[in-house]
């Protein structure tokens, strides 16, 4: 937008930007090395190989705003987002903002995720969600269950290994991809065949959502294979006698971390003609919702593969702005 010449300005909740990722938990590294880490216009600094850390990335979005001198609002959080007479308003805890477009780029983990019955464990049970997990200091001694086998429940679950007795439950058997192969980025194979940037309505783009993630780097299954993290069936259920599993067993743990995803959370968007998906996502094509002058950036598979990525929103955020600029043409 700003190559268009298009005033605009990005507002954020936090008070240091990039503090979405500074508040992840401590261990927390990219599953994509710096090659395929980085925004348009600003290679990821340092060796192009390593995966990044959760405060390198926070530092590089910093850096990144800082460098093209981008207009951003800090300590500004939305309350409310109305539509009247063609134009957009939304109410901050600061102050009101009216423009022509939105773009909503708060991307897909936004609220964490509990199953409903998670409040019917005992309280002496020391329960977090992976967004509320920073290290194994917020532990009780005793056993603990990770129930997710995403990439986040993986590095958890091989962090606490290391200290502890650590038990992994999950609905499939996990499914592992090396993080290199053959001396090279197994992102860089992705590349080399058309799967990093697989369209989301392509063959190989719907044959890749209808399978679950894989797990990148294969430390959860050596500790799986050492016996030093257990591998459970999909948890079912929770009562005062423990955790329930799809097996029938049921097992007491002293600590539970639910890696069991996130959830959209848009109670601040009053606009009645925005159209939601039954998982609480919005209605959209590509980017574009049912509302004029309403878009989306990085969502899961938005148009392709890595629209949700650091290193492939770029194309939808060009898109985007393009899309803006024509209409914007079009009317003057």
């Amino acid at each position: 937008m700003q190559k268009l010449g298009i005033p605009f300005i990005i507002i954020d909740a936090n008070s240091r930007l990039g503090d979405s990722w500074r508040e992840r938990y401590d261990s927390l590294v990219l599953f994509t090395p710096r090659t395929y880490s980085g925004l348009p216009g600003l290679p990821f600094p340092g060796d192009r190989k390593v995966f990044p850390s959760k405060n390198e990335t926070a530092d590089y979005l910093e850096n990144y705003a800082d460098k093209f001198h981008l207009p951003i609002h800090l300590n500004t959080c939305v309350t409310k987002v109305a539509k009247h007479d063609g134009y957009f308003h939304a109410w901050t805890n600061n102050r009101k903002y009216t423009s022509k477009n939105i773009i909503i780029a708060t991307g897909p983990f936004q609220k964490g995720k509990l199953p409903s019955f998670a409040s019917n464990l005992p309280v002496n049970v020391n329960q977090l969600h992976s967004s509320d997990y920073r290290n194994p200091d917020q532990l009780l001694p005793g056993d603990t269950l990770i129930v997710g086998g995403g990439n986040s429940g993986a590095q958890i679950a091989v962090e606490l290994s290391g200290r502890r007795k650590v038990y992994l439950s999950v609905s499939h058997r996990p499914f592992f991809l090396p993080l290199e192969l053959g001396g090279k980025s197994i992102f860089y194979w992705f590349d080399k065949l058309g799967v990093l940037n697989a369209p989301s309505r392509s063959f190989i783009g719907r044959k890749i959502q209808s399978r679950p993630d894989p797990i990148f780097g294969m430390e959860l299954k050596q500790r799986i294979k050492s016996t030093a993290i257990g591998l459970l069936s999909k948890t079912t259920a929770a009562s005062t006698e423990g955790i329930h599993f799809s097996d029938g067993s049921i097992k007491k743990f002293e600590n539970i971390i639910w890696c069991t995803g996130f959830q959209s959370c848009y109670e601040w968007l009053d606009i009645p003609d925005v159209h939601f998906q039954q998982n609480g996502s919005i209605t959209h094509n590509h980017g574009i919702t049912t509302v004029k002058g309403l878009y989306l950036v990085g969502m899961p598979w938005q148009t392709r593969r890595t629209s949700a990525l650091i290193g492939g929103v770029g194309e939808d955020a060009k898109s985007i702005a393009h899309i803006i600029n024509q209409t914007m043409n079009s009317t003057t």
